[in-house]
């Protein structure tokens, strides 16, 4: 059976990935960037980027088109558009991209190191209602927090 880590890694063959630094930077250049979050709704609500749309990992292909119950109109229309696609860590967001990309949109990038690494280059997060997120206190949601049965066994 294939791990999970593993097949990140030929994903990493197959898609562009972009540093927090270089993104943020895309994102002020470009107006008609659209930012992807396929984190669950919890996850986003707690922060995320300015102006970004959520689309959860677990909805994307359906959300791309039109006549689904999960049709988000405005990533279907994006197809032609730049779009960064975002997750916590940058794992999710490699997996999304590369669906994306297998739907025929052309011009995707995944955010390496994911909103953690966002943060870490101290660029600004929001949260539900449009107000600032305290960088420092946001490593408290980018800090792993396993259960015992979570870890491998030894």
């Amino acid at each position: 059976m294939q791990r999970y880590i593993t097949m990140l890694h030929d994903e990493l063959l197959a898609v562009a990935q972009i540093m927090p630094w270089d993104a943020a930077v895309r994102v002020q250049e470009n107006p008609d960037l659209l930012i992807l979050d396929v984190r669950e709704p919890g996850e986003f609500a707690a922060m995320h980027i300015k102006g970004s749309l959520n689309v959860p990992r677990g909805i994307l292909e359906s959300a791309c088109e039109w006549d689904y119950e999960e049709t988000e109109p405005t990533l279907v229309q994006a197809c032609r558009q730049e779009i960064l696609v975002v997750c916590r860590s940058g794992n999710r967001s490699l997996l999304a991209a590369h669906s994306l990309q297998r739907l025929g949109y052309s011009h995707v990038l995944s955010l390496k190191t994911g909103l953690r690494g966002w943060k870490d280059d101290d660029q600004p997060l929001q949260d539900s209602l449009g107000q600032s997120i305290n960088l420092d206190d946001a490593d408290i949601y980018f800090t792993p927090h396993l259960r015992p049965e979570q870890m491998r066994p030894k």
